[in-house]
């Protein structure tokens, strides 16, 4: 059975909850650690107030984990990961803005599936890697293009605030293998691929990123953006959908 978990504000109160059917059940225990169902929450998810479903250390994130993006983007397939952070000021959740900073030139869309880490990792290996991960989650690597292109750096181009969206749930049990991955604006489809397509699958990432750093109980990899990626402007809404996770969704504005 897959777990969908979500971090929610219900009457003054942050809790995780799961949803089971229509209905959402206040979550007792510790998503890292050990949880039970316990009482439901009336109203369901219309009654309360969805946040991101982790506030993590750190974003890992992987460039150019897609080959069709790599080639979009004109650039050779990597012999091994290539890895930057995010800043957790960069995380907000389903529904809030994500705002374009002034003078920041185009800034593009990129849907992908996020790795939530479950227990401290440190020196994984790949045949172990699934022990560390509690799910998968909906991750928006929004970038500052012209930014990236002109600096060829990535911490100022994807750590505004606001430029990691991550949402709706947390999605316990998928498998990794084969989730579809969609970025829309304004309903219509941008990116659409699959973690099939993925250069380096996500037992690797954990394993290789695990080498490097210590990952840390809610610390998110996201996996990499599919060919499609394209520039927001102000009004639109973009949705990233993970089969199995849900939609997050986002309105853009300027700021």
């Amino acid at each position: 059975m897959i777990d969908l978990l979500y971090r929610i504000a219900d009457q003054g109160r942050v809790v995780y909850a799961v949803r089971r059917g229509a209905d959402l059940f206040e979550i007792e225990g510790d998503v890292f650690d050990a949880y039970h169902v316990g009482a439901p929450i009336p109203g369901g998810l219309d009654a309360v107030r969805v946040l991101a479903p982790v506030l993590p250390s750190k974003i890992v994130a992987v460039g150019l984990n897609y080959k069709d993006h790599a080639a979009e983007q004109g650039k050779p397939l990597p012999a091994e990961p290539l890895i930057f952070l995010k800043p957790s000021t960069s995380v907000i959740g389903p529904g809030e803005a994500i705002r374009l900073p002034p003078g920041a030139g185009r800034v593009d869309h990129e849907a992908e599936a996020g790795i939530v880490i479950g227990r401290r990792a440190y020196r994984v290996p790949a045949s172990r890697a699934h022990e560390y991960v509690l799910g998968v989650t909906c991750v928006n690597d929004v970038t500052a293009r012209d930014l990236q292109r002109r600096e060829n750096q990535y911490t100022r181009p994807k750590g505004f605030d606001t430029f990691a969206p991550l949402g709706p749930a947390i999605a316990v049990g998928l498998d990794t293998a084969d989730l579809e991955v969609q970025g829309l604006v304004n309903g219509s489809v941008r990116q659409h691929s699959s973690t099939r397509q993925l250069i380096f699958p996500v037992a690797d990432l954990v394993a290789f990123i695990s080498g490097v750093m210590t990952l840390l109980p809610g610390d998110i990899i996201s996996t990499g953006t599919p060919a499609g990626i394209g520039p927001l402007a102000e009004g639109d809404v973009v949705t990233v959908r993970v089969s199995g996770v849900g939609d997050l969704v986002n309105p853009v504005v300027q700021g």
